[in-house]
């Protein structure tokens, strides 16, 4: 395994067990689809993001919070579409429609 498939793994790995489960919801999908294209600066910016506690960071995802300057972005911008397809995909499932 080479560094950046062990860095991608961890970063995986990471964004799926927070232990604060609505947030793995959304991050753990996100990195999946998204980490593997990621280029190095947008993998450093993932990085980080996941470093911040789990209520800022689930705030600023759901826009309940301000997401500070250094998050704030395209990146963060995927994130949150990505949060709102993902919310579609389940709320718009045979058991509710």
């Amino acid at each position: 395994m080479t560094t950046d498939e062990a860095r991608l793994k961890k970063l995986k790995l990471r964004a799926w067990r927070r232990g604060f489960r609505e947030a793995d919801l959304i991050l753990g999908p996100f990195a999946d689809q998204h980490v593997p294209s990621f280029t190095p600066a947008e993998l450093d910016w993932f990085e980080a993001l996941l470093e911040q506690p789990d209520q800022d960071l689930y705030g600023w995802i759901l826009e309940r919070e301000p997401t500070p300057a250094e998050f704030d972005g395209p990146l963060m911008d995927r994130l949150k579409a990505f949060r709102d397809q993902a919310h579609r995909h389940v709320t718009d499932g045979p058991d509710h429609g």
